[in-house]
């Protein structure tokens, strides 16, 4: 019989992240399907006030690494304090949410417990009592079913891929807390501080509901003949303050200085999803001055409710990749939902 760890990190206030209850909801669904056991493995700063939350998830057993040197996130001691928790809940099933920072070293602690790891896993299930994940592969252009005998497995969920769990506090989770002691050399790096945009200047935002895509429309010549950068971006960076969404662009705009043209200047590579960038999970999408390259829209594929602005009705982009087409001026549409939007905020 399978024993499953859902393993997480928490946040520098003790809470979870979304992307943790939806790697729990998971880890949840493949334990029904295989009838073994689920344990909860958290490691961070602190992590009562995490199990707390889940206390009524069904998990058997509770485990728990903490402290300030689990606090930040660094290789060492995440790995560290990973491998204790696996090994003292005999898993042979490992599921963790995908973030960056489980994502750099679970598959590191696979290989130091002779385990295999599997990442952007999007779907978990049994057939005939064994289990099985779903993954993509060459950007999200080829879907994979993948079952092993090695254990442990690890299997790290792609955020948003998952409904997440949401089932109310069970009251006070009786944490096993490790101990964990970590070598001097362990602490060789230390983050020293935190430098972040603006809140009005950042314009990733993994947890919007919507996904704004601009397209290298908004930097060529429009109606009049002439080129209007300065308004596009007066226009885009206007609607994501009062709306709250997060900024998408193809990899040609944001290459588009390369090439001596003037271009969005808060854009950068960070911004791009497709092939060359990442791919969102945002329920909402709304595409604008884009075209229908396929390697762009490799992001736009995971996207629930998806829109697009374009003057062409036959653009590629807009036929078959769009739910609802408005054949319009990017331009003009903005900036009567703008003034829509200040009217209600």
């Amino acid at each position: 019989m399978e024993t499953i760890l859902f393993l997480a990190a928490t946040e520098p206030d003790g809470a979870l992240a979304p992307a943790a209850f939806e790697a729990l909801g998971a880890a949840r669904s493949l334990a029904a399907a295989l009838g073994g056991g689920l344990t909860v493995g958290l490691q961070g700063p602190s992590v009562q006030t995490a199990a707390d939350r889940i206390a009524g998830c069904g998990a058997t057993r509770f485990l728990g690494v903490a402290g300030p040197d689990f606090g930040s996130p660094r290789y060492a001691s995440d790995a560290a304090a990973a491998e204790a928790l696996v090994r003292a809940s005999q898993a042979t099933l490992v599921v963790a949410p995908g973030t960056s920072r489980l994502s750099r070293c679970l598959p590191g602690v696979a290989q130091r417990i002779g385990g295999q790891a599997d990442t952007h896993v999007t779907a978990l299930g049994a057939r005939e009592s064994r289990p099985f994940v779903n993954r993509w592969y060459y950007r999200q252009r080829m879907e994979a079913v993948v079952q092993r005998t090695q254990r442990p497995w690890v299997i790290l969920v792609d955020p948003g891929s998952q409904p997440p769990w949401d089932g109310p506090p069970g009251g006070a989770a009786a944490v096993e807390v490790l101990d964990v002691t970590l070598p001097e050399a362990a602490r060789k790096t230390s983050v020293v501080g935190v430098r972040a945009p603006a809140a009005d200047a950042q314009t990733i935002r993994p947890d919007a509901d919507l996904l704004f895509v601009a397209g290298a429309g908004w930097t060529k010549k429009q109606g009049d003949g002439q080129a209007h950068v300065a308004e596009a971006e007066q226009i885009i960076l206007e609607f994501l303050k009062r709306s709250r969404a997060s900024l998408g662009s193809s990899k040609s705009l944001v290459d588009l200085g390369g090439e001596g043209q003037t271009v969005l200047s808060f854009l950068s590579h960070l911004n791009q999803i497709g092939q060359t960038g990442a791919t969102p999970r945002h329920p909402k999408g709304l595409s604008t001055c884009c075209h229908g390259e396929e390697p762009h829209t490799v992001g736009w594929r995971f996207i629930s409710e998806r829109r697009a602005i374009s003057l062409d009705p036959n653009c590629g982009w807009a036929r078959g990749k769009a739910d609802v087409l408005y054949v319009a001026d990017a331009f003009a549409v903005m900036r009567e939902v703008n003034r829509l939007l200040a009217a209600i905020t």
